[in-house]
């Protein structure tokens, strides 16, 4: 499939439809700066009515920075507490600016990319998207290949100084995946989207 067929179809994949659904009424039950909570009272195809909650959330990018050294392939991952299953998680670097919410994905990957690993890559290929959990919310993924990286300071929030990066042998991160130690949904989707054409 050429690029530009790749593009269409990644357009028509994202096009959405009411897939029979009729929505009857709908109230934001809880929110904050970064979440909403909607409950949305709706009539099934089938013609029985019923209640969806959905978590409503920005989109967020998610980078796989692909470098070398000594003429191996490495991968950088950052290592991170994530509160609400109370573990230590394995992932590519990837982040959300709420305070922006219409920022470029593209700005927002490469800035993601420096405050969370230091990394600044000459080339940002966006590879796709993803939908993180479709069945309770609208968050959309922008997937990016960071190459030709230049290793600088990192600039981590306040709330994210927990955070450590790694950059290991692509074959380690591979390991990884395959011994379930790289548990991350999105990570997996990443490496499985950016492995399905031949980039890693």
């Amino acid at each position: 499939m050429t690029e530009q067929n790749a593009t269409k179809a990644e357009k028509a994949a994202d096009e959405p439809d009411d897939g029979g659904y009729v929505t009857l009424s709908t109230r934001i039950a809880y929110e904050n700066p970064w979440t909403k909570l909607r409950e949305d009272i709706i009539r099934r195809p089938n013609g029985q009515d019923g209640l969806y909650g959905i978590v409503e959330r920005g989109d967020f990018v998610v980078i796989l920075p692909l470098g070398e050294k000594d003429g191996e392939k490495t991968v950088t991952l950052i290592r991170q507490f994530r509160y609400p299953v109370r573990r230590r998680m394995w992932e590519l670097p990837m982040g959300m600016w709420e305070t922006r919410p219409d920022a470029h994905p593209d700005e927002v990957a490469a800035g993601e990319l420096r405050e969370e690993t230091g990394l600044i890559a000459d080339t940002m290929q966006h590879i796709g998207i993803t939908w993180q959990g479709a069945g309770y919310s609208t968050q959309r993924g922008h997937v990016y290949l960071a190459t030709g990286l230049t290793q600088g300071p990192n600039d981590l929030e306040s709330t994210e100084e927990d955070i450590t990066c790694h950059t290991l042998p692509l074959t380690e991160v591979k390991r990884m995946i395959r011994d379930n130690e790289i548990t991350c949904m999105v990570t997996l989707a990443v490496f499985a989207m950016i492995g399905s054409r031949g980039l890693i």
